[in-house]
């Protein structure tokens, strides 16, 4: 049963008129939110009260329902027999881990299996229930042949005191971060041992007790692990499609059929634009991969016509009439409902009911011509069509990736030495739904003439297609690319402090960040295995920090959570 429910508190819509009915002015009952706050998700008929083995308890996004978790319904779309189904994948997984850690083993089938199997868990991956109970029981068949007799149960997954329970999941959801990076770079044929016999110590120390100390010690260690897979997946990426240049991207989407391809998975665009050669189908990335529109191997390609639509969380009203199929390469993908679902396609570990489904063959290629074909018959638009960004600009800049920054290190470094830059900025991270993510549109609009905005990952496009000057021959704001190459970022930031001969506290800069999935989780552990002290996060805390782990953070990290743009610039840079 298609239901709406709202995206703020987790409302659920279950009134007799039709939701498409009710009045414009309609609010949430709840949270007091408009229509527009409600996102379609597909329901069961179950009533929860009786649901048993159905209950579900998911807290590991920044939108979960009434900021305590989601038990009804996830607020991301999730049903719950697919929250249970991922919790029950969750615990072979760790069963699995336990006894290849007692054994000593480490083979590069279970690995790739592990990493399949956590970043199916991510949010707005897989909604798929047989999906993840086909990998729990192809899981839970290897541990048997491995003698494997100790397990968790989901029930205790999540039962533990409160700092425990925090500890865990924050280590646990971490995992899940690390695992869409490796999975990237495993595409691309790069691979560590160090990182995958990591990702069995993790998964096995989530199945023991551990004191505060020793969850901390945890997480440091897995922050430091993280790093090194972050530096392999850049590694993949620049090695396979070169270093990123900077590019102004049009918002025009010219007449005829086209493909918008979504996620973060450049291996699939590249497959896509081979493929795509030559038959007059034109190609526009959306979200996470407007970044691709830096890469020399992808400029090339004529048919790479520009970007369309805004963050992820809007695709729901972006796609509904869009006269072109849609790819989703990784997350974020939502319920389509019946507006456009005959048109997603989705590939690797995504996966939605009712959406078309491509799987890669033995040598992992990908036959992309029924969304080809299907591309040429929905025809396109019959006229170039402008489209704007969340400010109202027609054109967004990207690929400013490390190199290009670091290859005018010297200009920048100058530049703030003679005062022409006072402060640095990194703005980036997650964007969502809620309405207190407009602080960091805000942020940015006032941050003063004289500093200059590092931004990555899709919470950019709060304003990255604002006009805020520029200092010398850089624009104010500087868009260093996916979630996925924090790498970059962090390399950058440790330039600097070798420039300045200082630490990197000790800068004129400050990390402003907005989180909502997992991988946002794992890139703060590294970041806090760096020791970068004074990061703002929001727009609000982890459900899944206990009060006592916040309070952790913020007196070892001075980690602040955000609260209006006007306090937090005039604390920065008095």
């Amino acid at each position: 049963m298609i239901k709406h429910v709202c995206i703020i508190c987790g409302y659920v819509y279950d009134g007799e008129i039709p939701f498409n009915e009710l009045p414009d002015d309609y609010l949430c009952p709840v949270c007091g939110m408009g229509k527009e706050k409600f996102n379609l998700i597909q329901t069961d008929n179950d009533n929860q009260e009786d649901a048993g083995d159905k209950k579900m308890f998911c807290f590991q996004c920044q939108q979960t329902a009434k900021g305590t978790g989601c038990t009804m319904n996830g607020v991301c779309g999730k049903k719950p027999q697919t929250a249970v189904q991922h919790d029950i994948l969750t615990c072979e997984m760790i069963s699995l881990a336990s006894v290849m850690h007692e054994k000593g083993i480490c083979s590069l089938h279970e690995a790739d299996m592990i990493v399949d199997g956590l970043f199916t868990c991510i949010t707005n991956v897989n909604f798929e229930t047989e999906k993840a109970a086909g990998l729990a029981a192809e899981i839970r068949l290897i541990r048997e042949k491995l003698e494997g007799n100790e397990t968790i149960t989901k029930n205790e997954l999540f039962a533990a005191n409160g700092n425990t329970r925090s500890l865990r999941s924050t280590l646990l959801f971490g995992l899940r971060g690390m695992a869409a990076y490796a999975h990237h770079a495993r595409i691309l044929g790069r691979r560590e041992d160090k990182i995958d016999a990591w990702f069995i110590k993790g998964l096995a120390a989530l199945g023991h007790e551990h004191t505060a100390d020793e969850w901390l010690e945890l997480l440091m260690e897995f922050g430091g692990v993280n790093l090194e897979c972050m530096e392999m997946l850049d590694a993949a990426n620049t090695g396979a499609y070169g270093n990123p240049e900077p590019a102004a991207v049009s918002l025009k989407v010219k007449k005829g059929p086209f493909i918008v391809i979504s996620g973060h998975d450049l291996h699939d665009l590249k497959m896509l634009l081979e493929q795509t050669d030559g038959k007059w189908v034109n190609v526009y990335t959306h979200g996470e991969m407007l970044p691709a529109h830096g890469y020399p191997q992808f400029r090339k390609y004529s048919q790479l016509k520009g970007h369309f639509g805004s963050a992820w969380q809007n695709q729901q009203n972006e796609f509904q009439n869009l006269p072109a199929p849609i790819l989703f390469t990784t997350n974020c993908i939502m319920s389509p409902g019946d507006n456009y679902s005959d048109r997603v396609y989705t590939t690797s570990v995504v996966g939605y009911p009712g959406t078309i489904h491509i799987e890669a063959d033995s040598n992992g290629y990908k036959n992309f011509s029924s969304l080809i074909e299907h591309a040429i018959r929905l025809g396109g638009f019959p006229d170039d069509k402008q489209f704007t960004g969340h400010n109202g600009g027609s054109k967004l800049l990207t690929g400013y990736g490390k190199k290009s920054i670091l290859d005018n290190a010297a200009a920048i470094v100058n530049a703030a030495k003679s005062g022409s830059i006072r402060h640095f900025f990194l703005v980036g991270g997650c964007d969502g739904a809620q309405p207190e993510r407009s602080y960091y549109t805000d942020f940015v609009k006032q941050t003063p003439k004289d500093t200059l905005v590092l931004t990555l990952a899709c919470g950019k496009f709060r304003f990255n297609d604002l006009d805020i000057g520029s200092i010398g021959t850089f624009p104010r704001i500087l868009d260093m690319g996916q979630c996925n190459d924090a790498y970059g970022a962090i390399q950058v930031v440790a330039a600097l402090a070798n420039a300045f001969s200082c630490g990197v506290n000790d800068l004129p800069l400050t990390l402003v960040l907005s989180w909502y999935e997992q991988k946002a989780v794992c890139i703060l552990l590294t970041l806090l295995f760096l020791g970068i002290k004074n990061i703002y996060i929001g727009p609000s805390a982890p459900a899944f920090f206990s009060e006592n782990v916040l309070n952790l953070l913020a007196d070892k990290f001075n980690l602040h959570l955000i609260s209006t743009p006007e306090n937090d610039l005039g604390q920065i840079l008095k």
